[in-house]
């Protein structure tokens, strides 16, 4: 409990740099990306464990097997949608930090001098 109070006091009174933020932003992308893809496993492990249940006759396992793939199909899909945003929210984080570093093709603008 004594951790517990001070790591909570301790964000009272720190307020994040921006590597942290950018750091922050990165670790949810990269744990989004994750479950995304061990969602999406599941979802086709299940579903070939289904498609083998059914071929074997065995019509609650497969209707089981059926479920758990499109829960962990859902799950997938909802992972992806949440990477999407926290990409999004990496590179605003980012333009707002470095608003003058811009990428193109044939070099930055600040070139042309």
């Amino acid at each position: 409990m004594a951790e517990e109070q001070e790591h909570h006091h301790h964000h009272l009174h720190h307020e994040k740099t921006e590597e942290e933020k950018i750091e922050d932003l990165e670790k949810e992308l990269k744990h989004h990306k994750h479950v995304e893809h061990a969602s999406e496993g599941v979802a086709a492990s299940a579903g070939a464990y289904a498609l083998h249940e059914k071929h074997e006759g065995h019509k609650i396992r497969e209707k089981l097997a059926f479920t758990v793939a499109a829960g962990a199909g859902g799950v997938a899909l909802h992972e992806h949608h949440e990477a999407k945003e926290a990409k999004h929210d990496l590179k605003e984080e980012e333009k707002k930090q470095h608003p003058h570093h811009h990428h193109h093709l044939f070099g930055s603008h600040d070139d042309d001098n």
